[in-house]
C-alpha cells in the first residue's frame, strides 16, 4: 500500500509540473557568467622591463616567457638579419660555452628557446632560479662567433632553397608582398642574396639596437613565489642596458581599387593555392573587434563554417576551406580566405569563395549561426581559463594592446550582446570583396585559361601575372605548338643522342654513383648502384648511419627505413624495376605508353613534357635534348603527392653525359645532391644487392 501511495504521489507531481511548464517556449537565457580571471602580480625594473607573475602551485613546474614588443622592423637588402640574430641567441654566452650551456639545459630536463623577439623556458620549479640565470645570461651576454654565424647562414639559405618549389611557401610570401608591398616589414622578401649581405657585425648591431628592455615583458607562470621572482629578476635582469629601439617610416598598404586575380605559375603544382585577401585596420580595442571575430568564424573559422560547407561538403573541391582576420596595433593587417583545390576546379572555387564573401557582406547571418558561434566562442573562452598561461596571456594583451582593464572579465557579456546586424556590419567593413586580391598559385598550363574567364557580378575579372618574387610579369602563353614531326619517340631519341648515343648507352652494364647533400647543417650521403639485370641498391646515410635503403634483386627486394626491414610487394617491385636500369631512356624507347603532352617551361627553358606512365612525366630541353626534370605523383592518405627531381650541370663520364647536380623535392623538403663520383661498368658486385 505504501509503495502504491508513493507511486501515485510521484505521478501527480509529474502531471502538476507538466501543467506549469510550456515546453514549446524556449527558456529565457540567463545572464552571461562573470569571469573571475584573477590579476597577475606585476612590477617594473628601471630599465623598462615589465614583469607579470602568475602563481599556480598545482604542479611543480614553471614557465618563463620573454616577449619583446617592438614595432615592425624593415631589414631591406639585409632581410634575414633578424632571423640570424634569433638563431645565434642561446648558443652559449660570454661566460658559458655553447656545449656546456646546452648540456646543462639537457641535464636539468628543461627547455630554452630564443628568437629575435624574445625567449621561452620551461623547467621543474626546483630549477627555476638557475633557469632565470641562464635565460638572463644568454639574453644579456650573448656570444656571437663567426663560426656559428656561418653555420646559421648556411642553414637559412638551405631552407630558402628548399622552399623554392613548395607551392604553399611561394603562396605565403607572395600574399604578404602583394598585400603590403616589398618595401614594408611584413612584405619584404628574405632571399639568398639578402642573407649573403648580412655580416656578423650586422647581427651584433641588430641585437644591440632591438633586443632591448624598453618594450619587453617577462612573464613567469607556475609553482613560484612572487617575492622570489622579484628578487631573481632584479638580480639577473637589472644589468640589461636600458635602450629604446629605433623607429621606421614606410608607406602604408592600400587595397586594390577593384577585385582582381593575381596569378603565379608553379609548373610542379598538383593543386592550386587560392587566397582571397584584403587589408584591414582592426585592433583588439576596437568596438567591433568581437563582431569581426564572429563574422570570420561563421564565414571560415572551422568545419561548420560557410566556406567549408560549400567547397568541401557540398562541392567536394577541397579538403578544407578557411578564413582568418588579423589585428595589429601598429598598423594594417589582413583578412584572408583560402583553400587548396584540384587544378580542374580552380576557377569554380574562386567563384564560390567570392559568392560566400558577397553573401555574408550583404545579408544578415542566421539566428542559428550566431547562436552556435557565440556558444563556440564562450565554450572555448571558459575552457581556456583552466590553463594558468591563459591568465598571463590575457594580462599581457591588456598591457600590449592598451585594452580596458576589464576587457576579459566582461568578454562573455560583450559577446552575448552582439547582434546579427553588428556581425553583418563588421563583415561589410572588413571583408572587402570589391577590393580583394584573389591570389592563385598553381600550374598555369592547366588553370590559366579558365581563370581568364572567371566572372564576378557580371564582369570578367582581370588576371595579372606575377613571378614567384611577386614582381609583375607578362602573362604566360601556354598555347605553344609542338613543331611538326616531333613525337615522344623522337624526343627520347634526341636525348639518347645528346648524352652519348645508343651504342654507347647500351654498353653500360653497371652504374655506380656517390652524391652528397646537406640538411640542417648535417651531411646526407647518397649511394646508388644499378645493373642491366633489374638490380638496384639505393642507400641514404647520415653521419655514417643508413636512414633509408632500397634493394631490388630481380623479382624480389626489400627496403629498410630507420632500421625496420620490409619486403617489397608485387606492385613495388614493378615500380622499382622501372627505376633500376642504368639508362632509363633505353627502356622508354621500347615502351608503348609514352605520350607527348606538349611544351612547358622548366625554369627559363622551353621543354617537351613526355608522360612515361600514369605516375611519371619527364621534361626534355627543346634545344639541347637533355632531361631537365622528372615528376612522379603518388597518392598518400587521399592526397596527391608529387616528387620532383631536377637535373643540372651535365658532365661527361666515359663518353656519356650525366647530371652532377640532382635536386629532389617532396612537399616542403628539398635536397640538393652534388655528385662526387660516377663509375661505369665498375664498382658494382652481386653482394651489393643481397
Amino acid at each position: 500500500m505504501k509503495n502504491t501511495y508513493i507511486l501515485l504521489l510521484a505521478l501527480f507531481s509529474f502531471i502538476a509540473i507538466q501543467a506549469q511548464v510550456d515546453r514549446t517556449v524556449m527558456p529565457t537565457p540567463g545572464p552571461a557568467p562573470e569571469v573571475n580571471l584573477g590579476t597577475p602580480q606585476s612590477f617594473k625594473l628601471n630599465n623598462g622591463l615589465k614583469v607579470l607573475v602568475v602563481e599556480n602551485h598545482k604542479l611543480p613546474r614553471v614557465s618563463i616567457q620573454l616577449s619583446i614588443d617592438n614595432p615592425p622592423i624593415l631589414e631591406g637588402n639585409k632581410a634575414g638579419m633578424s632571423s640570424l640574430t634569433g638563431s645565434l641567441l642561446g648558443q652559449g654566452t660570454k661566460t658559458i660555452t655553447k656545449e656546456a650551456f646546452n648540456e646543462e639545459i639537457d641535464f636539468l630536463g628543461a627547455r630554452l628557446y630564443f628568437s629575435s623577439q624574445g625567449a621561452y623556458a620551461q623547467s621543474l620549479s626546483k630549477y627555476f632560479a638557475r633557469m632565470m640565470e641562464l635565460m638572463a645570461d644568454a639574453a644579456i651576454n650573448p656570444k656571437f662567433t663567426q663560426e656559428e654565424f656561418d653555420k646559421e647562414k648556411d642553414k637559412l639559405i638551405t631552407g630558402l632553397k628548399s622552399e623554392e618549389k613548395v607551392v604553399s611557401s611561394i603562396s605565403s610570401r607572395a600574399q604578404r608582398a602583394l598585400a603590403y608591398g616589398k618595401n614594408h616589414p611584413y612584405g619584404e622578401f628574405t632571399t639568398e642574396s639578402t642573407v649573403n649581405n648580412v655580416t656578423l657585425v650586422d647581427v651584433e648591431d641588430f641585437y644591440r639596437e632591438y633586443f632591448v628592455p624598453a618594450n619587453a615583458y617577462l612573464i613567469v607562470i607556475g609553482d613560484v613565489n612572487f617575492d622570489e621572482v622579484k628578487t631573481l629578476t632584479e638580480t639577473y635582469f637589472t644589468s640589461w642596458t636600458k635602450a629604446v629601439p629605433p623607429s621606421f617610416s614606410y608607406s602604408q598598404p592600400k587595397n586594390v581599387p577593384n577585385t582582381q586575380i593575381n596569378f603565379i605559375d608553379m609548373p610542379n603544382a598538383v593543386q592550386s593555392e587560392i587566397t582571397v585577401q584584403n587589408i584591414v585596420n582592426l585592433k583588439m580595442k576596437d568596438d567591433d573587434y568581437i563582431a569581426a571575430l564572429l563574422a570570420n568564424e561563421i564565414l571560415g573559422g572551422g568545419s561548420d563554417s560557410r566556406l567549408y560547407s560549400n567547397l568541401r561538403e557540398d562541392k567536394g573541391y577541397t579538403y578544407g576551406a578557411y578564413s582568418s582576420i588579423g589585428n595589429d596595433k601598429y598598423g594594417p593587417s589582413r583578412f584572408r580566405a583560402s583553400a587548396e583545390v584540384r587544378n580542374m576546379v580552380t576557377d569554380s572555387s574562386v567563384v564560390e569563395m567570392l559568392k560566400e564573401l558577397e553573401l555574408i557582406t550583404s545579408k544578415p547571418v542566421t539566428d542559428e549561426e550566431l547562436k552556435n558561434t557565440k556558444a563556440l566562442y564562450a565554450g572555448s573562452f571558459i575552457m581556456a581559463l583552466e590553463d594558468p598561461e591563459t591568465i598571463a596571456r590575457y594580462a599581457l594583451n591588456v598591457e600590449k594592446e592598451n585594452l580596458p582593464k576589464d576587457f576579459y572579465k566582461t568578454f562573455l557579456e560583450k559577446l552575448e550582446k552582439i547582434s546579427k546586424e553588428e556581425v553583418e556590419a563588421a563583415a561589410k567593413k572588413y571583408f572587402n570583396v570589391d577590393n580583394a586580391r584573389v591570389i592563385v598559385v598553381g600550374k598555369g598550363s592547366e588553370i590559366l585559361s579558365n581563370l581568364q574567364n572567371v566572372q564576378f557580378k557580371g564582369k570578367k575579372l582581370p588576371v595579372l601575372a606575377y613571378s614567384k618574387t611577386a614582381d609583375r610579369v607578362e602573362t604566360p602563353n601556354y598555347e605553344v605548338t609542338v613543331p611538326e614531326g616531333v613525337s615522344a619517340q623522337s624526343i627520347i631519341e634526341k636525348y639518347v643522342a645528346a648524352v652519348g648515343g645508343k651504342d654507347k648507352l647500351e654498353s653500360v652494364k653497371t652504374f655506380a654513383m656517390m652524391a652528397e647533400a646537406e640538411m640542417q647543417g648535417m651531411k646526407l650521403n647518397l649511394n646508388i648502384k644499378k645493373t642491366s639485370n633489374y638490380q638496384l641498391m639505393q642507400d641514404v646515410q647520415m653521419m655514417g648511419n643508413s636512414v633509408s635503403k632500397q634493394v631490388l634483386n630481380g623479382d624480389s627486394g626489400y627496403m629498410v627505413v630507420q632500421g625496420q626491414r620490409k619486403d617489397l610487394g608485387e606492385e613495388e617491385i614493378v615500380t622499382f624495376k622501372g627505376e633500376s636500369t642504368p639508362i632509363s631512356e633505353l627502356q622508354y624507347l621500347k615502351a608503348k605508353s609514352l605520350t607527348l603532352e606538349g611544351m612547358e617551361m622548366v625554369g627559363d627553358k622551353n621543354v617537351y613534357k613526355v608522360t612515361i606512365n600514369e605516375k611519371k612525366s619527364a621534361f626534355y630541353d627543346v634545344e639541347t635534348g637533355l632531361k631537365l626534370q622528372e615528376v612522379t605523383t603518388n597518392e598518400m592518405q587521399g592526397q596527391q603527392i608529387s616528387s620532383i627531381t631536377n637535373f643540372e650541370d651535365y658532365k661527361e663520364v666515359s663518353g656519356i653525359m650525366f647530371p652532377f647536380k640532382i635536386i629532389q623535392t617532396v612537399g616542403p623538403q628539398s635536397f640538393e645532391f652534388i655528385v662526387s663520383e660516377i663509375k661505369i661498368n665498375d664498382g658494382v658486385s652481386p653482394s651489393d644487392f643481397e
